[in-house]
This record gives structure tokens, C-alpha cells and sequence, in this order.
């Protein structure tokens, strides 16, 4: 429905994680170095695209996409706004995120560069290589923001990633949707992505912070300290405090920390017998405690739930839910 309510809105780079089995004999014929992430531009990902075996998997990615796929899976209403092209991995990506019940609205490129691919080729010893062309993803602009304003303004929170930091048209793209996420009473959020991309932006970020932009901060110990340029955890809470009403730290496997108001509340991580792989451990995190704020939880609640997501995400191989996590809350004694 037009009017219904959004729970967590996010914006990001929309990529699709093209997944394929092969012996180690194609990394060397195409000149791959083993578990390292390759960028290749347009020529080389078309090529690289049409050498890999028939069975390969197609996935929408990109962190935010992740975040409003667990949103949605927790049974909250997710929407996603993030640029693919006018092309069959644009099709893809969007049939996807239909599939998983994410809203997803922004308008295809129709000439141009193709929709971002990450070619992730998995080894018997299971390593991953990856090859990853971002396309169309950086051709986000304020336009497709504003021709989402109706979403954003039905959005409990709007939620972007650090990585829309890197094109200079995505950057303007990511301040319009705050500006518009206040115009309607709403609350904005931020993940700082990645200690990489943190220091590549750390200042700009921090002025980000303290001028009011964002709402909700999320980052994991790492980041925050690299944000103030600190090594110790509890000098960079003290400071974040200053500068954000609420923020969320995940600590691995010593669970996840919030600051709100001044007060910090913190609860351990939930016990995995097995860890299989961490990617989107992050991502999954913040699907369930954005989705417990939205809902207007406590903090306790929101990062119990955002541990609950992680934790079975991190059990399996890839950043997508094995389970209904509707389910998996309910069982936790945290549905929504």
C-alpha cells in the first residue's frame, strides 16, 4: 500500500554476488590471485562474467540491500534504494529483492554503464576470490532521491552506508535523503562500513555526525576507534557520546555495546557452535537493531535482536538468512 509504513529504508550499492564453483586451474588461466578482491572495470567483468560455469548463483547485494533483506525477514516492512542498469543482472537484482519482500522502487539506468557485479569464484579449499565491477551502483544521484521521497518519508529510519561516500554524486545523494528523512520528523542512520573507508573520510564523517545529519550511528569497535584515533574502546565512546544521540558498537564476540542519551547498555553476543563465515555479520546486526528502534524497543531489546541476527548469519556461508528470522526471534522470546 502507498501509505504503509516503512520500518528501515536503505540506501546503498546495489550489487549482484554472482557465486561459482571452480578448480583452481581457472584461477590461473585467468590470472586471479587466490582469496583477494579484485576491481575490474566493464571489459574485463563482461569477460570474466561469460567464462564462469553455467551453474553459477545469482544474489542482490551490497551491504544496505543485505540489511533490508533481514529487515524484511524479521517481519518488518524493509525498502532499499540503490542504482542497477537497464540490463538482465538489473532484472535479476530486482526480481531478487521482490522475492524478499524488500520495496525497491529507483529507477533503472538506461544508458550507461552495466549493473555492479561482484564475481565471487569459490575454490575446494574454499576460498574466495572475488571480482567486483561497480557499475551502474555509482550512478546514484539526488534525483533518484528525491523521486523517493514519498519511501523516505514513510520511513521510520533512513539508513545509509559509509561506502556511498566514495562517488561524489552518491555523496549529494546521501545528504539530500537526510535532509529529506528530517523534513518528514524522521530519523537517519549511518554505518561507517569499513576501517578503510573510515579512513578515508574521517573527518568529513565526523562533521557528518556533529552537525546533526545523522540520528543512529553503527560501527564495530575497529571503526569507532579509527573515527577518533584512538586505541582504547572506552575513549572512543566517550567521545561519540558528544557527538550522536545513539549509537551502536558490535564487539564481536563479546557481543554489542549502545550509547543513548549518555547511558550505554550492553549485551553478550549469542553463542555460535561453529562460525562458517562473517560476511554480513554487520550487515544482519543492524537489520535487527534498526528494526528494534523503528518498533521503539529499548536498547537491551534492539541489540539482542541485532546479536540474534548476526549469530545466524555467521553460522552458514553468505550474508543472507538460512531461516526465517521471524521464526528465530520468536523462539528467542524477542519478536517484534
Amino acid at each position: 500500500m502507498a501509505d504503509a509504513k516503512i520500518d528501515v529504508l536503505t540506501i546503498g550499492n546495489a550489487i549482484v554476488d554472482v557465486f561459482a564453483k571452480v578448480d583452481d586451474s581457472f584461477l590461473t588461466q585467468e590470472g586471479m590471485d587466490k582469496a583477494i578482491m579484485h576491481l575490474v572495470d566493464a571489459d574485463r567483468s563482461a569477460y570474466l562474467y561469460g567464462k564462469l560455469p553455467g551453474d553459477r548463483q545469482h544474489i542482490s547485494g551490497g551491504s544496505c540491500c543485505n540489511t533490508a533483506v533481514g529487515v524484511a525477514s524479521l517481519g518488518g516492512n524493509g525498502a532499499f534504494i540503490g542504482k542497477v542498469a537497464d540490463d538482465d543482472l538489473g532484472g535479476i537484482y530486482r526480481s531478487d529483492l521482490e522475492k524478499a519482500n524488500v520495496n525497491y522502487a529507483t529507477q533503472p539506468l538506461m544508458h550507461g554503464t552495466a549493473t555492479a557485479r561482484s564475481m565471487i569464484v569459490i575454490t575446494p579449499d574454499g576460498e574466495r576470490t572475488m571480482n567486483t565491477y561497480l557499475g551502474a551502483c555509482q550512478e546514484l544521484t539526488v534525483r533518484d532521491i528525491e523521486a523517493d521521497e514519498d519511501q523516505i518519508s514513510r520511513a521510520a529510519i533512513t539508513f545509509m552506508e559509509g561506502y556511498l561516500w566514495d562517488p561524489a554524486e552518491a555523496k549529494r545523494a546521501f545528504v539530500k535523503a537526510a535532509e529529506l528523512a528530517h523534513k518528514h520528523g524522521k530519523k537517519t542512520g549511518i554505518t561507517l562500513s569499513d576501517p578503510f573507508c573510515v579512513g578515508r573520510f574521517r573527518d568529513e564523517f565526523v562533521d557528518l555526525i556533529r552537525s546533526g545529519t545523522i540520528d543512529v550511528l553503527l560501527a564495530n569497535d575497529e571503526e569507532i576507534k579509527s573515527l577518533y584515533e584512538v586505541s582504547d574502546l572506552n575513549e572512543a565512546v566517550a567521545a561519540v557520546q558528544k557527538d550522536c544521540s545513539t549509537v551502536a558498537i558490535t564487539l564481536g564476540s563479546e557481543g554489542a555495546m549502545a550509547i543513548k542519551d549518555g547511558e550505554v547498555t550492553k549485551v553478550p553476543a549469542v553463542k555460535v557452535d561453529n562460525v562458517e563465515d562473517v560476511t554480513g555479520a554487520g550487515d544482519l546486526f543492524a537489520s535487527g537493531f534498526l528494526l528494534g528502534l523503528a518498533r521503539e524497543k529499548d536498547m537491551a531489546y534492539s541489540l539482542s535482536l541485532g546479536c540474534l541476527c548476526a549469530s545466524e548469519i555467521i553460522s552458514h556461508v553468505g550474508a543472507r538468512p538460512d531461516v526465517v528470522l521471524a521464526d528465530l526471534a520468536s523462539k528467542a522470546g524477542l519478536s517484534i
